[in-house]
């Protein structure tokens, strides 16, 4: 996937100037693809060069003017042709696995505090999602349309949180003194 087909993602749900879907991207599609402000301005103007977003000027009081992105028929093509497009499931690259390989009897304390600290990490990612769900879903089983899409979407992000703080305390558990020490 690239950047592009997030953003005409993001886009399709509601217009805005790159300011905005920036701080848009922070609180939804960005807990799954990341970018930064300067990638969002890069891409959006590939997107106008593209002919995927109608831009259109609004003259600000005291400001500078901003642009306002909206999608295209030919960025709806895109994210359609994009969607039909077969994708491959992602590769799984995790430093903290590498780490635990690496690891022996010298480096076990260092080791388990650093996984400790993933456990907490994803905890607090998983309390979040949770709060976003009961916000923002309070009846999911009445869900349908674009909506039901997001709800599907954060609950795969609470299901990969909960199962990395699950795998991270089954390492704490394994790899703890007290199971390893003579009785």
């Amino acid at each position: 996937m690239a950047l592009e087909h997030a953003l005409l993602v993001s886009l399709t749900e509601r217009s805005g100037s790159g300011y905005e879907l920036a701080r848009r991207f922070g609180k939804s599609i960005g807990y799954f693809w990341s970018a930064t402000h300067q990638q969002i301005y890069r891409v959006l103007k590939r997107m106008d060069e593209a002919g995927w977003v109608e831009v259109e000027e609004v003259v600000q009081d005291g400001r500078p003017d901003k642009k306002v992105y909206r999608v295209s028929e030919s960025g709806r093509e895109e994210l359609a042709r994009w969607i039909a497009e077969p994708s491959e499931p992602n590769e799984i690259r995790n430093e903290l696995a590498v780490k635990i390989r690496a690891a022996d009897s010298s480096s076990m304390t260092a080791l388990l505090t650093e996984v400790a600290r993933h456990r907490d990490l994803h905890l607090q990612r998983l309390d979040l999602y949770r709060m976003m769900e009961k916000q923002d879903f309070p009846a999911p089983d009445q869900l349908s349309g674009p909506a039901l899409h997001q709800h599907l979407i954060l609950r795969g992000g609470i299901r990969a949180a909960e199962g990395a703080a699950d795998w991270c305390q089954e390492i704490l558990d394994a790899l703890s003194p007290e199971r390893h020490s003579p009785a």
